[in-house]
């Protein structure tokens, strides 16, 4: 089982280009079951001896450990890709997983900032430092272009076009989009950039080298981005729940209260499926439904 598994792990980072944090959350869910088997059973089994029934001892397992529906539902998203190379490599003939069902999931809007309180975030850091330009910078960028905070922090001086004002952005999979910025969010990455100081062995990467440093020049990590957000949140007395992803939940709000079509929304922010998109069509119409009762006179 071990073995099939580094396989497969090798086979993602190789055949299929996935991302760091995709081959870490595969193994993750794959070596958990391994671990679960070998307390249960005492041993390793091999992938062509598990039944449908091992499979639904591992999933009960995880939900009386207080597991989410949603880390349940991945963990048996992961057992299934594995089983379907295990397959094709001939280490497995069935695929034990498939007969399993997810979790029903409780459908749950995501948290979105209104229009003032992103420009209270927005105005937060200090305009006198280099520090609060590149938070600005980083905000405004965000917010303009929808990106995860993984994308943020992935991007090259390369992938900027400030004439056009559009960046190149490396998605889940290593995909690639173009995203446009708006005239904020240039204005800010021109000022930070003015001022941006980065360590020479990032400075010799030259067009390579990371937009976003830290004070010692060198690449922002996914954390330091997160602790720069809880600071800017606390300042303008915002919901603490907010996190970087709040900036993409309201950046394709917005798009489609300001009347954007689905199918734009989700190629501006990379989503493989349109159902992805939806959840934010129920926010949208959420936030329409707490307007009227607000506005209309006979709506309660």
């Amino acid at each position: 089982m071990r073995s099939g598994i580094a396989q497969f792990l090798r086979y993602l980072a190789t055949e299929r280009n996935a991302s760091d944090l995709t081959i870490k959350a595969y193994r993750e869910d794959l070596f958990g079951l391994v671990d679960w088997l070998e307390t249960s059973y005492g041993k390793t089994p091999r992938p062509d001896s598990l039944s449908p029934q091992d499979l639904r001892g591992f999933q009960a397992a995880l939900q009386d450990a207080g597991y989410a529906r949603t880390t349940i539902a991945r963990k048996l998203a992961s057992l299934r890709s594995f089983y379907r190379f295990a397959i094709r490599q001939g280490i497995a003939t069935d695929n034990p997983a498939k007969p399993l069902r997810n979790p029903r999931q409780q459908r749950k809007l995501p948290l979105v900032l209104s229009t003032t309180e992103i420009g209270r975030l927005l105005s937060t850091p200090p305009a006198n430092e280099t520090a609060g330009l590149r938070d600005r910078a980083i905000l405004e960028t965000m917010y303009s272009a929808g990106l995860r905070v993984s994308e943020l922090v992935g991007l090259r001086d390369g992938d900027l076009d400030e004439a056009e004002q559009i960046v190149r952005v490396r998605g889940k999979g290593r995909k690639e989009r173009i995203s446009p910025l708006g005239s904020y969010a240039i204005k800010a990455i021109k000022r930070y950039r003015s001022k941006r100081t980065r360590h020479p062995q990032t400075e010799s990467l030259g067009r390579q080298a990371s937009v976003f440093v830290n004070r010692f020049g060198r690449i922002l990590t996914t954390r330091s981005v997160g602790r720069m957000l809880e600071k800017h949140i606390a300042a303008a007395g915002l919901d603490s729940r907010i996190s970087p992803h709040t900036l993409r939940h309201s950046f394709a709000t917005h798009l489609l209260d300001g009347g954007a079509d689905i199918r734009s929304v989700q190629e501006l922010l990379g989503h493989k499926s349109l159902a992805t998109t939806q959840i934010y069509t129920h926010v949208s119409t959420a936030n329409l439904r707490r307007v009227y009762e607000r506005a209309h006179p006979r709506a309660r």
